[in-house]
């Protein structure tokens, strides 16, 4: 199988005489607690940083370097984010786009063209491309899912040190078992999203008590 060449969609962009190509991911739809975290990233035409890939694909000490290599290196870097009380407002996929809205507004450069992971935005004003799987097909995306993911996960160690009975920094918020167990233990704290299944269900179990 051909190694997938990261640069495909920013070359044919670059070549029609596209500068500013950004690159757009989220982290953070899955999780029981905190926000859904976007990052726009608008990376130089002769950025190079072997191994970047999909976050999730990273061990936690890759992505740390890349974040820093990246921060260092981008030409321009968004982040947006929606809490967990947008997120019961509206559902997670609305306020996943509202955060990548909000991303693209707090980018120092205003992008000409977005690649987006998998979702469609429809009131963007520049043109964008939706690309399934596109954090391991586009550099740009994969630098935003990089940028995404220690953003999220900084925030979670954060409240892992105020409430280590949760295990915050081990599964970041996610559905694991200990997470349901701790849950069911410890009750509630601030952040938790309501409207998730197993939170609307614990809550609707302490309210028969």
């Amino acid at each position: 199988m051909d190694q997938i060449d990261l640069y495909q969609y920013e070359k044919q962009l670059w070549d029609q005489g596209i500068n500013y190509v950004a690159g757009m991911d989220e982290v953070g739809r899955g999780p029981l607690i905190g926000p859904v975290v976007t990052a726009c990233v608008i990376l130089p035409h002769d950025f190079v940083l072997k191994g970047l890939t999909d976050s999730k694909k990273l061990s936690e000490k890759k992505r740390e370097e890349y974040y820093s290599y990246i921060m260092e290196h981008a030409l321009s870097i968004g982040i947006g984010m929606m809490s967990e009380k947008v997120i019961d407002e509206v559902n997670i996929y609305e306020a996943t786009k509202l955060a990548m809205y909000q991303a693209v507004e707090n980018s120092p450069i205003t992008p000409d063209h977005i690649l987006i992971d998998a979702m469609k935005l429809e009131k963007l004003n520049m043109p964008s491309t939706s690309i399934i799987k596109g954090d391991s097909k586009s550099i740009s995306i994969a630098a935003a899912s990089v940028i995404a993911k220690v953003t999220r996960d900084r925030m979670m160690i954060e409240l892992d040190q105020k409430y280590p009975m949760y295990g915050f920094k081990n599964h970041k918020g996610y559905p694991t078992k200990k997470h349901i167990e701790a849950i069911q233990k410890y009750g509630l704290i601030d952040g938790y999203r309501l409207t998730f299944q197993p939170i609307s269900t614990f809550l609707t179990k302490e309210v028969k008590k």
